[in-house]
């Protein structure tokens, strides 16, 4: 078995003065930069997952804006590797199933940002490719959403599509606990 790490969106536009700032994003960027630094001191691979909007009326992650940029708190090193997608999915017309496959990965550990979208979406993929899958859920933000005229809050949003992961795609634990894993 051999592990990877996937930091999904973890980008400028989500935290503060962003254009789309989510709840928790610098508490949930500071855990995902310990996971980052266990798995560079330990030499494990690690993906960075990086989203460029390529609609015209899209308002956050436009190309060759700050806000698309990978936060500080996690940027890449030049030998990691950064995977630019356009659609929530990460596996989606990118190259990270091929990636993942050559280098033997089997297992992933996966954090970022946002839990109710790509987070999900690539972890149902994941799945469904066969891979086994951590996610850490204090290292991943989301914000309030709105149905029927009704704001679901941040942590609710969040508490639930982590349980909805748990169940079958995944093993959902604190940064704390995998790292003393």
């Amino acid at each position: 078995m051999k592990t990877a790490l996937i930091l999904i969106d973890i980008q400028n536009d989500y935290f503060e003065n962003g254009n789309n700032p989510l709840s928790g994003s610098l508490e949930a960027s500071l855990n995902a930069k310990m996971l980052l630094n266990d798995f560079r001191n330990k030499n494990l691979p690690i993906v960075h997952i990086q989203h460029i909007a390529v609609s015209p009326a899209a308002t956050f992650f436009k190309p060759n804006t700050l806000g698309v940029e990978i936060h500080l708190n996690v940027f890449p090193k030049e030998n990691e590797k950064v995977i630019q997608k356009y659609y929530p999915n990460a596996f989606r017309e990118t190259e990270l199933l091929e990636y993942l496959k050559t280098d033997g990965i089997t297992d992933l550990v996966i954090c970022g940002m946002m839990t109710q979208m790509c987070v999900d979406a690539t972890v149902r993929a994941a799945k469904d490719f066969g891979f086994n899958i951590k996610v850490i859920e204090d290292a991943c933000a989301t914000k309030n959403l709105e149905i029927n005229g009704i704001t679901v809050n941040a942590n609710d949003v969040q508490n639930s599509f982590l349980a909805a992961l748990n169940y079958f795609y995944s093993e959902v634990m604190k940064t704390e606990e995998f790292l003393k894993a």
